[in-house]
Formats: C-alpha cells, structure tokens, sequence
C-alpha cells in the first residue's frame, strides 16, 4: 500500500508541475521564478542551474539565445526521462513492464504531435511573449515527467502495484475534469484556422492515449490531476490563438 501511494504522488507530481508549468510566461522563466514547490525542490538541479545560468548570459539574451537555453535544457530533460524509464524498467514487476512500456511510447508520441501544435498556435500570434510561452510550453511538461520518473526509479523496491480505477463516467470528478478539457479544446479549435484542425485533433488524440496508459500506473487522483494538467495547457493555449 505504501509503495502504491508512492507511486501515485509521484504521478500527481507530475501532473502538478505539468499544471503550474502551461500557465507560465517567458517572463517568469527570465525571472527565475518557480512554477511550483516541487520546482523549489529541484531547483538546484544541474539541469535548472545551466538552464539560468544560459538565459543570464549577455549573448543569449535575445528571443532566439532564450529559446535556445529552454532547447538546451528540454533535451537534457529528455535524456534523464530515458535514464530513469530504464532503472524503472529494471525494478517493475514482471506483470506491469508492458503498461510502463506503453506509457511511455505514448507520451513520446503525445509529445511529438504536442509540438506540431504548439507550432501551430504560436504562428497565429505575434510577439516575442508568445514565442517565450511556447518554449515553456514545450519544456515544463519534459522536465515533470523527468522529475516523476526520477522518484518512481528511487522508490524503494520499484514501482508498486497499481491500484483499480473506476471508469471515468463512474468517477465524478474525472467527469467534471474531462468536460473542462472538451470545452477549452473546442474553445481553441473555434479560434484556429480550419487547415490546423488536423493538428490539433492529432495532438489531442494522443494526449487522450497517454493519459489511458499512464492513469493505469496511478490512482483516481493522479488521473484526474493528468486531466488538469491538459485543461490548463488548453486554456493556455486558446487564450494565446490569434493573438496579433
């Protein structure tokens, strides 16, 4: 049971820092702010510590050198979400390894279209605050489920056995949830160009695959914090569409 509950934090972690991380600005990323506590926890990472060190830099303070050290700092994050997956992998029980296989083939194909996306928005706007937003965008997501996995991996004895989920419509919140994630991606998708909807229904039904194989390692909390987190990018995302 306590393994368990480990686990599922460490998901609902994710999902917080995921939460936090879509409702912040480039400004507060050249601010040093934090999203969260958990943020505060790992701020002294060296991954947290290169990225300011980057963005403080004279010769990286135009939009591009900006963007540049959030790249920089996305693909340091991915590097130890593949470290992590595999000490995971060495530790779950027989029985589960497939479900945290599937997790994570999921989440890089989410990310994938998640990209094309975020693209997608940002091109309708104009603004170096919209570009810095869509490299936060891109970055916070990576380095949550970087810092998740770097806990599930720590776990004594591994990943616990997961616990039985109700089926969404059984679950009231995760009905409530789900129906803030319809109405803000229908809210986006109303203020997209037509020849983008492909894009965004891509990058939608792949979030919605990662989300049925990720909320199978966790409990109903943590899925419906991972739906949170979904509806806070979206909000995110439709209040940024056709901002010229």
């Amino acid at each position: 049971m306590v393994k368990a509950l480990k686990t599922a934090a460490a998901l609902r972690a994710l999902a917080a820092a995921s939460m936090a991380a879509a409702v912040v600005t480039g400004v507060a990323l050249l601010a040093g702010a934090s999203t969260d506590a958990r943020a505060e926890v790992a701020a002294a990472d060296p991954i947290d510590t290169a990225m300011r060190t980057c963005l403080a830099r004279a010769d990286m303070s135009s939009t591009a050198g900006q963007l540049q050290c959030m790249d920089t700092a996305r693909l340091a994050w991915e590097a130890s979400i593949d470290q992590s997956f595999e000490k995971v992998l060495a530790k779950v029980p027989a029985g589960q390894r497939r479900r945290w296989e599937l997790s994570e083939k999921r989440w890089k194909a989410w990310r994938t279209a998640e990209m094309q996306m975020l693209d997608a928005v940002t091109a309708t706007t104009r603004g170096t605050r919209y570009q810095l937003s869509e490299g936060d965008l891109r970055l916070q997501p990576v380095r949550a489920r970087a810092l998740a996995l770097r806990d599930v991996a720590a776990a004594p004895g591994g990943p616990a056995t997961p616990a039985r989920l109700r089926t969404c419509l059984a679950d009231p919140q995760c009905v409530h949830a789900s129906g803030d994630v319809n109405h803000y991606y229908r809210q986006l998708v109303n203020k997209m160009p037509r020849r983008s909807w492909p894009v965004l229904w891509r990058a939608q039904q792949t979030w919605q695959a990662y989300l049925d194989a990720t909320a199978l390692l966790g409990d109903e909390d943590a899925r419906v914090d991972l739906i949170g987190a979904r509806v806070a990018t979206l909000k995110k995302l439709s209040e940024m569409a056709g901002n010229y």
